[in-house]
């Protein structure tokens, strides 16, 4: 199960991200990258970085460790830019953070060796399922790290959850936008990584990812009254994506015979 630390220090933001994500250290030692409960995006946003990137570890890509972190009141007090310090405060209780990888550096297409095919195809497979729009060359969220590639930041994945109208009609979608994955020219095993990824993600493991979700997160729907409710619609989602991957699976296919 997914652990939970406590902030002790902020040690920089990364203004690279659009909710404003920081490195700090935490109560156990390890540096993280941490996503604000307060940010614009709100508690949504770590809800897909947790469930797609614990999904991706269930599917045996690598994932920096994530963990559930706890920020005390009165964290940074004495931070000087405002915007930090309003989003600090905004941010009191339960966020989210990813393990940081020291010297690690973006994927870019000019590294050699070109990526394993297999490995390719599984990543491309898994975006396609939860949906994740960032993975292309110009937002790769792809790292090297000790000569190994790690998956980051998947907030913006499992959008559907922004609106839950016809939320099961709308996880047989295509997914064109898999057409500008960065990895896609190198995916030529797609229906091996579609029959893996198949028999792997059954309700009892996708049940395990969504517990991991903190209740706070979850609940502040209309349609759906409590955490409970919450996380049965989302696994409900999530079984019918995997079973209708035909669909995004012929549309990843077709996308790669355009490349090659």
């Amino acid at each position: 199960m997914i652990r939970t630390v406590t902030a002790t220090r902020y040690v920089t933001p990364l203004r690279e991200g659009g909710s404003l994500p920081a490195v700090v250290e935490a109560d156990d030692g390890e540096m993280y990258v941490m996503k604000f409960v307060g940010s614009g995006q709100g508690p949504k946003a770590l809800v897909a970085e947790l469930v797609a990137g614990e999904i991706g570890r269930l599917l045996g890509l690598r994932v920096p460790e994530i963990v559930l972190i706890r920020l005390q009141p009165g964290f940074g007090r004495s931070e000087p830019d405002p915007e930090i310090k309003d989003l600090l405060q905004a941010s009191v209780g339960l966020n989210l953070g990813l393990r940081y990888l020291p010297a690690a550096f973006a994927y870019n297409r000019m590294l050699k060796p070109e990526p394993d095919a297999a490995l390719a195809s599984a990543i491309v497979w898994f975006d396609a399922y939860v949906t994740n729009v960032d993975r292309t060359d110009r937002n790769v969220n792809m790292l090297i790290w000790q000569n190994r590639l790690w998956l980051i930041d998947h907030g913006a994945a499992l959008y559907f959850h922004h609106d839950w109208n016809d939320y099961l009609k709308r996880s047989q979608t295509h997914f064109p936008m898999v057409r500008d994955h960065a990895l896609l020219t190198y995916a030529d095993q797609l229906p091996v990584a579609d029959a893996a990824g198949r028999a792997t993600l059954t309700a009892a493991a996708l049940s395990t990812v969504l517990k991991m979700i903190p209740d706070r997160w979850l609940g502040n729907e209309p349609e759906l009254p409590d955490s409970a409710a919450h996380r049965a619609a989302y696994l409900e989602y999530l079984l019918h994506r995997r079973d209708a991957s035909a669909a995004f699976l012929e549309e990843a296919i077709n996308a790669r015979a355009k490349l090659v």
